[in-house]
């Protein structure tokens, strides 16, 4: 038998904890940010990729097209263009930055402002990728509560003056005002608004994720924080996964050049995929304004499933405020519940959740608390998966005490 080789002394500190191997998804998956399969446009995409490569395929020879390290210069033109229709971002070509998914916009970022040590501000309850990134650098968080509305400025205003009073000044305020994952709020333009001046007056950036801005019930937005200030101190990313597809890795940073030439020099990728840059420019240019309101309206018809399922099945045991938009629901259930605790009896009976404590930066909180991801399963696929859910949180915690499982079985 060959001897095994022992990586394990060469690994250096502070690496990441090992990832499980993939098992596949669960028969209810109601985790991630995954979007439903039978909205993705592949005949139109199919169209796009055969036009695209037939006039513009012998640019693959080149890295980045020949249009530099910033992206498909046509995509960049539909995103300037898009910005300013739907969130009243004026922006030039030039500052834009195409990137491989939200998450590599999210370490750019992080990795041209951030050294170990530092503290930046971040929603109590907000995206677990940032809250991961963070940890991993060694940078403090601090969590500001949330309402209806999103952030709450009173309690942003009081940890500011709290900072300032022990000589620290955080090195941005991480906020997902539209759409906010995983509450689903939207923040009122009046509050960007203070936002912006409290901003302003401690000197600290403001770091804006609208990855979820497109997918509005209503079909309108506030504008976005980078479209009201009036310093330039926002650094504002979004994305085509929620959109369009999540395979597809595609994103972008809108940043000022004094912050987007440092985050080239950090981009050593040479470049995000070509390809999916090409056939998303000239798919979008066309279908994006009718794809996104179509894909809207199937998604709300999945909440609504998923609230009916919850309270058949739940009760007043399970607590959630309807979001404005989005593929989440931000769900409570009572406080004796532990969540990652129910997530390993669920994911044994086949239904996957995210565990409200992977969530926020208050794990005592959000401890009863569970994100549930609508977009992805079908209706029926809901319907079940909750029902399982509803047995398995009444087998491990006594709640809900009666589920419309035990009448059913009486009858």
């Amino acid at each position: 038998m060959t001897a095994h080789f022992d990586f394990a002394p060469l690994f250096p500190p502070g690496l990441p904890a090992p990832s499980a191997r993939w098992t596949g998804l669960a028969k209810y998956s109601f985790v991630g940010g995954n979007n439903d399969s039978e909205q993705v446009p592949v005949d139109d995409l199919i169209a796009a990729v055969d036009a695209v490569l037939r006039r513009e395929g012998r640019n693959l020879a080149t890295y980045g097209l020949a249009h530099g390290p910033q992206g498909y210069l046509p995509l960049r033109q539909f995103l300037s263009a898009k910005l300013k229709r739907d969130a009243g971002i004026v922006c030039a070509v030039d500052d834009l930055l195409i990137v491989s998914g939200s998450l590599q916009a999210l370490d750019l970022v992080n990795h041209t402002l951030l050294a170990r040590g530092d503290t930046v501000i971040v929603e109590q309850e907000t995206y677990q990728g940032a809250l991961n990134r963070l940890t991993r650098l060694g940078v403090n968080t601090v969590g500001i509560p949330l309402d209806g509305e999103g952030l709450r400025i009173d309690a942003l205003a009081s940890a500011l003056a709290d900072l300032k009073s022990r000589g620290i000044r955080p090195k941005y305020i991480y906020t997902i005002p539209t759409v906010q994952n995983p509450t689903g709020s939207i923040m009122p333009e009046s509050r960007r608004a203070e936002l912006l001046r409290l901003a302003a007056e401690y000197g600290v950036p403001i770091f804006e994720d609208d990855c979820y801005a497109d997918l509005v019930w209503s079909g309108k937005r506030p504008p976005a924080i980078h479209a009201m200030s009036d310093k330039g101190g926002v650094i504002h990313i979004g994305s085509f996964s929620k959109s369009i597809a999540p395979a597809l890795r595609v994103g972008f940073i809108v940043a000022p050049w004094e912050v987007m030439s440092r985050m080239l020099a950090l981009k050593t990728d040479a470049g995000s995929g070509a390809l999916e840059q090409m056939v998303l420019a000239e798919y979008c240019r066309s279908h994006f304004s009718t794809h996104v309101p179509a894909l809207t309206r199937v998604l709300r018809t999945k909440l609504d499933t998923l609230m009916e399922a919850l309270n058949e099945q739940f009760g007043t045991a399970a607590e959630f405020e309807e979001p404005k938009g989005g593929i989440f629901l931000w769900v409570k259930l009572p406080d004796h519940v532990d969540t990652l605790k129910l997530y390993q009896a669920a994911l044994a009976a086949g239904v996957s959740i995210n565990p409200g404590p992977e969530w926020s930066t208050s794990k005592g909180r959000s401890g009863p608390r569970l994100r549930l991801c609508f977009a992805s399963p079908t209706h029926q696929q809901i319907r079940e998966g909750v029902a399982a859910l509803a047995e398995v949180c009444r087998k491990e915690f006594g709640v809900p005490a009666r589920i419309a499982n035990v009448e059913r079985a009486r009858g």
